[in-house]
């Protein structure tokens, strides 16, 4: 049992600073994407929504205290993510399709959440490439609101189901003795060990 926490924090561990890494990569080559939230994603599918909870505000959390603190508000995105993909992971068998429609309700739901947060702390600039999209919605007599939620939006559904995608062909690729074991359809969320 013990060692099962073990691996468990381990792996949250490593998923964190996967989020990190990889959100750190995107931001600096401002690609339509944020790409943290490999590791969120991973760990909600494996060891279910509140792990998975976690590791997204805990992500968040640490980037605010390492880099900035108006990263942390939208810890609250992150937790909703790892939530609603460890539901539906518990739920539903995590293939292909289930990881394209749970990134399509991420790629709604997460800018729904993040728009008024990302309004509040940048003024709605959303620090990808996108902002000129942003800028121009804005010009062009919008509401805040809707300059900022669609470019956000284009940059979830690239980035949502994109990692989606990215985390059911990991689990895929993976070896069978580390793949979750199910029981009459439903996830057991854990990783067996031999």
């Amino acid at each position: 049992m013990r060692n099962n926490k073990v691996r468990i924090l381990v792996l949250c561990s490593v998923a964190i600073a996967l989020n990190i890494i990889l959100g750190i990569i995107a931001s600096s080559l401002k690609l339509p994407l944020y790409l943290d939230t490999i590791g969120t994603i991973f760990i909600a599918v494996y060891f279910g929504p509140f792990y998975g909870a976690t590791v997204g505000g805990a992500t968040n959390l640490i980037t605010g205290i390492i880099f900035s603190p108006k990263d942390i508000p939208f810890l609250i995105v992150s937790v909703v993510a790892g939530l609603v993909v460890g539901f539906i992971s518990k739920k539903f068998q995590f293939n292909f399709i289930t990881a394209t429609i749970t990134g399509i309700v991420l790629s709604i739901l997460c800018p729904l959440i993040g728009t008024p947060i990302g309004i509040f702390v940048y003024g709605g600039l959303t620090g990808t490439g996108l902002d000129l999209l942003f800028v121009w919605l804005k010009e062009s007599g919008n509401s805040i609101f809707v300059a900022s939620f669609i470019p956000k939006a284009i940059n979830n559904l690239l980035d949502k189901i994109g990692s989606c995608i990215i985390v059911y062909f990991i689990i895929k690729s993976m070896p069978d003795r580390y793949k979750i074991r199910t029981k009459r359809g439903k996830s057991v969320n854990y990783i067996s060990y031999h």
